[in-house]
């Protein structure tokens, strides 16, 4: 265990708590994470996992900043510190620092955003949302024989949640790609964007047989009210931003809120401050109830659909709400899965994804958006797409990466589609 080095932290905290900003305190600017901290806490069972989850069920104290395979990260606070300091001691758990300051990472990012001076629209920084929808608008107008703009329907703060169809010619299977569910995953709408700008205007003949071949519906930003508050208050916010009834907590996990194994098998949370909370009920976030009622109006058209997140490197299939049962083209799954890895590993990068089912490589995850469009819309060819890094920065990626992973993606897409159709799952489901 790490213990030395957390003690040295605790020691240091209590010497700081008077000058480092707590979330409290910063609720009418940017909330603060001056001294949080980042930990990788491995498990062995669903025991374990449990009481390291019970750690984070006071609000604003230790939180779950994400969970990856046998293993949680935790975000702990400098007030906290001295708590998670005792806990390590009297268990039998070890953890491990990724990220000593967040504030600091978060200042960096900042940092280097300010540094990309580009008046226009830019990959080599993060976007808001007002500059997003700007650039869908020029995208429009520049493309109008190919391009359709689209509003599958309004967040709860009343935003249109926008995308683009892409359509070289009648007669093309269709790609659903949904981001930025999570407010805090900025790389996501990035790499959507990037995305989109490619499948318009490269001159490579892959790309050009990418994007003529197959429809394109894509929706950079899903979660746009908690998008906004990522930018404008709080840059770690990742939930939907309805209140909750009964409580002071806001906002419900948009990836739990789906109609399909809602709740199931301790696939999401009931509290209303969890980060995974599910919602009252299925559909209670317009986001989610939108999107669903979007795509089952063109699901006959749809045969893939791919939901972007980040972060840990993963290829996601269904199920997410258990483990001890698989789709019957599981075998598909894996296979289609496998080529985007090996896609994405044969770059210059090196970048290595695993691949599997949500409740199989990772942990019970029940009313995701792969599940829903797998189960109640047919849509065979299901993933949640985990990107870069698996820990490092987390969820405040360096927008250095956004090109890199932007690549990724593209080759991973490409050969997943590659697999897809040798295996029959682009044939059209209706009629020219």
């Amino acid at each position: 265990m790490i213990f030395n080095t957390l003690r040295t932290l605790a020691t240091i905290t209590l010497i700081v708590l008077t000058d480092g900003a707590n979330l409290e305190a910063n609720r009418g600017n940017h909330v603060r994470y001056d001294n949080y901290s980042v930990y990788k806490v491995r498990y062995q069972n669903n025991l374990e996992r449990q009481t390291l989850l019970s750690l984070t069920q006071q609000p604003h104290s230790i939180k779950l900043w994400h969970e990856a395979r046998h293993e949680l990260h935790l975000l702990v606070s400098p007030q906290s510190l001295p708590e998670f300091v005792t806990f390590l001691s009297r268990s039998n758990f070890s953890a491990e620092i990724f990220i000593q300051n967040v504030q600091k990472a978060i200042d960096n990012e900042y940092a280097a955003n300010s540094r990309a001076t580009e008046d226009t629209f830019s990959w080599k920084r993060y976007n808001n949302l007002a500059e997003i929808e700007d650039w869908l608008d020029d995208i429009l107008a520049r493309y109008p024989k190919v391009t359709e703009g689209f509003v599958i329907g309004k967040s709860y703060e009343g935003r249109p949640i926008r995308g683009i169809k892409i359509s070289y010619k009648i007669g093309n299977p269709g790609v659903f790609i949904e981001s930025n569910i999570h407010a805090r995953e900025w790389i996501t709408s990035a790499t959507a964007t990037w995305f989109i700008n490619e499948l318009l205007s490269s001159n490579e003949e892959l790309v050009r047989e990418l994007a003529e071949s197959h429809d394109w519906y894509i929706v950079p930003v899903l979660n746009v009210d908690g998008f906004v508050y990522s930018h404008e208050k709080d840059r770690l916010w990742r939930k939907t931003r309805q209140p909750s009834a009964g409580s002071s907590c806001v906002g419900a996990d948009a990836n739990r809120n789906y109609n399909s194994h809602w709740m199931e098998n301790g696939g999401a949370s009931a509290d209303p401050c969890a980060e995974d909370y599910a919602g009252p009920f299925p559909f209670s976030e317009p986001e989610a109830k939108a999107m669903a009622e979007f795509i089952s109006g063109i699901k006959d058209k749809l045969n893939v659909l791919l939901a972007f997140h980040s972060y840990s490197q993963l290829l996601l299939s269904p199920y997410g709400h258990s483990s001890e049962v698989v789709p019957y083209n599981h075998k598909d799954l894996m296979q289609v899965a496998k080529a985007y890895a090996d896609a994405v590993q044969a770059l210059p990068y090196g970048t290595i994804y695993q691949y599997g089912t949500s409740a199989g490589l990772l942990y019970p995850v029940s009313g995701s958006t792969k599940d829903w469009a797998y189960n109640e819309q047919d849509i065979k060819i299901s993933y949640t797409v985990e990107f870069r890094d698996t820990g490092k920065f987390g969820f405040v990626l360096p927008p250095s990466h956004i090109i890199p992973n932007a690549e990724e993606a593209l080759a991973g897409i490409e050969a997943l589609l590659r697999e897809c159709k040798k295996l029959g799952y682009l044939q059209l489901k209706y009629k020219v």
